[in-house]
């Protein structure tokens, strides 16, 4: 299919793939989104107007080319828009899945305004899901081996996104991970109804054909040391991510029935996989009032979980309105469209409960002046505390880095909460006080989006290649930018 016109958008109006019918979905585990067929694909791709500023691609954190492998998809070349994904993102069928596209490249589309985004994001998963299936591997005939080599601590999406690019200018990466898969929070932390594991396994395969080795169940600083690391490596790459949860630090918050939302959904996804976690106990909310505190992607992760164990009620409870919340405008309507109530303006005060978590102490906010980051400030409003009954309240303000203490030993430094410092003065960018320790994503800059972890991998590797003096990476946008 390739239509010259470019208004096919007044022909063929926005669609996205079949969703499994919600009484079914929360019943199961696996994604609820279904997959273009080629045709459905095509069609959808040549939706797009090829703006001369192509904002969707500015936007995105990775700056994807997304109206040229959107053409290619249109004119059936699959393997080259495959090609083209992969040379600006490492995991695309990831990100195709769970990045927040309405507040991202969709929400940029130019289309967005009143007439229907490209549907980017479900394009975006079917290029790489179909190409895998057809065949499609990483061409890396023509990389040169250096014989430099480096050593990458995490196995998250900073860590593979930095190891896919090393590999790709012959540098042979290693990457050392405590957890017996590769993914991080991709495989511990999103659930399996935004992103079954096995696209994650098929991923480890991809990369271990590229050369990368995964060392697996093997944790820094125990198995093996990183002076060590240090001593065999050209350099070393952290990619460690944010596991320490941010304290509300509510009054009765230790309270038993009240649990963090991280070890909520390890422990969860643990049992779905039918490979518990040491630490990481299930706990069952079936028949549970449930309430969750705070209004992001891990709090959506929680409710939805909680739904689909069997809880009698769940209820999230954000202390800005609708409009300002920091996760994704879809994971919300999912939530709500399974049964999740939501409860806007509302700022947790206190648990409530003597022996045991009877509740939680709401008060109603109003939006006040912005904060540092731009945000309007949720102001309590006098006099308008409520209590909401709960049997369990998960805890979901968000993450901070940890980082263990034999990196700050070696010499590493830290901001006051624990991100790394880098690019400091005489350092290049992503490089650590420790001249061959670099780092990305969120051990950096705090817990943010995979997508942003992904091109913050990339880019150190881009760092370390340029210290070990090895020519920049190029991009082949051009060649692809005249195709059709």
């Amino acid at each position: 299919m390739d239509k010259p016109s470019n208004l096919h958008f007044l022909e063929s109006p926005r669609r996205n793939p079949e969703e499994v019918a919600i009484p079914i979905r929360v019943r199961e585990w696996g994604e609820i989104y279904g997959q273009f067929e080629d045709e459905g694909a095509a069609d959808q791709s040549a939706r797009c107007i090829n703006c001369g500023i192509p904002y969707c691609e500015w936007q995105c954190p990775v700056h994807n080319y997304i109206p040229d492998w959107l053409r290619l998809v249109r004119q059936g070349r699959l393997f080259e828009a495959a090609d083209l994904c992969h040379q600006t993102n490492a995991l695309p069928e990831m990100c195709g899945r769970i990045c927040p596209q309405d507040r991202l490249c969709e929400g940029a589309c130019t289309l967005n305004d009143g007439l229907g985004a490209v549907t980017i994001g479900s394009v975006e998963k079917y290029i790489t899901d179909e190409a895998i299936k057809q065949g499609w591997r990483p061409d890396l005939s023509d990389v040169q081996p250096t014989g430099k080599k480096v050593a990458v601590i995490g196995a998250g999406p900073a860590g593979l996104g930095c190891a896919d690019r090393l590999t790709r200018h012959g540098v042979e990466a290693h990457v050392f991970d405590k957890y017996p898969r590769i993914g991080g929070l991709l495989t511990y932390g999103i659930p399996p109804f935004k992103l079954e594991k096995h696209v994650v396994e098929t991923r480890r395969e991809i990369m271990e054909g590229m050369g990368i080795r995964f060392h697996l169940g093997v944790e820094v600083g125990k198995d093996v040391q990183l002076d060590e690391l240090l001593a065999d490596y050209d350099a070393v790459f952290l990619g460690m991510g944010t596991y320490k949860y941010v304290d509300g630090r509510l009054e009765n918050q230790d309270l038993p029935g009240v649990i963090a939302s991280l070890p909520y959904l390890i422990g969860n996804i643990g049992q779905v996989l039918e490979e518990p976690l040491e630490g990481f106990d299930y706990v069952n909310l079936k028949d549970q009032r449930v309430v969750v505190l705070g209004g992001g992607d891990t709090a959506m992760d929680c409710v939805r979980t909680a739904i689909r164990q069997g809880a009698s009620e769940v209820t999230c409870a954000y202390r800005r309105d609708e409009e300002n919340m920091p996760g994704s405008r879809r994971e919300v309507k999912n939530a709500r469209d399974e049964g999740v109530q939501f409860l806007f303006n509302r700022q947790p005060v206190a648990i409530v409960g003597d022996d045991r978590v009877t509740g939680v102490k709401l008060v109603e906010t109003q939006l006040g002046d912005p904060d540092e980051a731009g945000r309007r400030r949720p102001e309590p409003v006098a006099g308008s505390e409520q209590v909401v009954e709960a049997d369990t309240v998960i805890i979901a303000f968000g993450f901070r880095p940890n980082p263990p203490e034999w990196l700050t030993a070696a010499g590493v430094q830290t901001h006051e909460d624990g991100r790394l410092i880098v690019a400091a003065e005489g350092r290049s960018e992503y490089q650590t006080s420790h001249e061959k320790i670099y780092a990305g994503g969120d051990m950096v800059r705090g817990a943010d989006l995979v997508v942003t972890a992904v091109y913050e991998g990339r880019e150190a590797a881009h760092s370390i290649l340029a210290n070990l003096g090895i020519e920049a990476p190029t991009a082949q946008h051009e060649t692809a930018a005249a195709a059709g």
